[in-house]
C-alpha cells in the first residue's frame, strides 16, 4: 500500500495459543534494523478485550463477541494505519499485526461468520486481502507440548488439545490468501523464532523486488 508517499506494508503473525507471537515482535524489531523500515506493532484485540471484562463469556455468546471484537480490530487497523502514514523522516513502514481479522473465523462456524460479515456489510476476500503476508506460528501443543503454558497470558484459556485443533483451524483459514508462511516446533523455540524472522526479511526483500519492477 501507498500511503502519503509511503510504502505501508502490512503483515499478520497469527497461530495457536501459546506459539511465541510476542517473543517473535521483539526479535523482530532487532532483526531488520537497518533496512530502512519503521516499525509498527499493532497489538491483539482479543486480548485487550478479553482482559477488560469483555469475553464471549461475559457477553451473551461468541458471535456477540466476535462481531465486537472484528468492529474493534477493523477500527484499530484503520487508525493505525493513518497514524503509520504521518510518521516523520521515513518512506518504508512494516505494520505487524498480532493476528488479523479473518482470525475470528477459527473460533465460530462459517455460517455465523458469513453473518457477521453481511452484518457489517465486509467480504471475506476485502478481508484477506487487506494484509500483505501471513505468518503462522504453531502452537508449543503441537510438536512442543512441554513448554506449553496458560501463564503468559491472562486472557488464554485453551488446553493443549484445544489450543492444537485451535492451530489447525487458523491454518484453515487463512488459506485463501495468496502469502502465507507457516513455522512450526521441528527446532528449538529460539530457532523457531528465528525461523520466522527470516521469513518475514525474505518477504520484504521480495516485496522491494516487486515494487522496484513496478
Amino acid at each position: 500500500m501507498n500511503l502519503c508517499g509511503k510504502d505501508i506494508v502490512k503483515i499478520v503473525i497469527t497461530g495457536g495459543p501459546c506459539a511465541g507471537k510476542t517473543t517473535a515482535m521483539n526479535s523482530l524489531k532487532e532483526r531488520i534494523k537497518g533496512m530502512g523500515y519503521s516499525l509498527v506493532f499493532v497489538p491483539e484485540t482479543a486480548t485487550e478485550l478479553i482482559c477488560s471484562g469483555l469475553a464471549p463469556w461475559t457477553l451473551s455468546g461468541s458471535v456477540s463477541y466476535q462481531k465486537f471484537q472484528m468492529m474493534l480490530q477493523l477500527e484499530k487497523e484503520r487508525i493505525y494505519t493513518q497514524a503509520a502514514a504521518d510518521i516523520k523522516d521515513t518512506d518504508k513502514v512494516l505494520m505487524v499485526f498480532d493476528r488479523g481479522a479473518v482470525d475470528n473465523k477459527a473460533y465460530i462456524t462459517d455460517d455465523e461468520y458469513a453473518g457477521i460479515l453481511r452484518e457489517l456489510s465486509l467480504s471475506e476476500e476485502q478481508l484477506v486481502n487487506g494484509y500483505d503476508g501471513i505468518f503462522h506460528l504453531v502452537t508449543a501443543a503441537k510438536g512442543a507440548v512441554e513448554q506449553y503454558t496458560l501463564s503468559n497470558n491472562n486472557a488464554r484459556t485453551e488446553s493443549p488439545e484445544e489450543a492444537a485443533k485451535l492451530d489447525d483451524r487458523l491454518m484453515e483459514v487463512w488459506k485463501k490468501h495468496p502469502y502465507v508462511r507457516v513455522v512450526d516446533n521441528s527446532c528449538g523455540f529460539e530457532e523457531k523464532i528465528k525461523k520466522l524472522t527470516d521469513e518475514i526479511i525474505l518477504f520484504l526483500k521480495e516485496h522491494e523486488k516487486t515494487a522496484d519492477r513496478q
